[in-house]
């Protein structure tokens, strides 16, 4: 991991360089043009579900926008 990489901080799962919710936008394209589309998606389940745990007062939907909506 570099600095420069956008990662998420738990358990807010805000990004680590910018403090905007993870996947911020730089994170996307970093993961997008190293996965395939439903590699994608199933990484970002995965990472849906993690924050669940997390952010346990998060409303689902919000999680489904925030990890999933844009893998479409």
């Amino acid at each position: 991991m570099t600095e420069e990489e956008h990662l998420p901080a738990r358990p807010s799962w805000d990004c680590r360089v910018c403090g905007d919710p993870w996947p911020c936008e730089p994170a996307r394209a970093r993961l997008v043009g190293e996965h395939g589309q439903v590699k994608l998606a199933v990484l970002m389940w995965d990472f849906l579900e993690e924050a669940a745990r997390d952010m346990p007062h998060t409303p689902a939907s919000d999680l489904f926008d925030r990890f999933l909506r844009w893998t479409q």
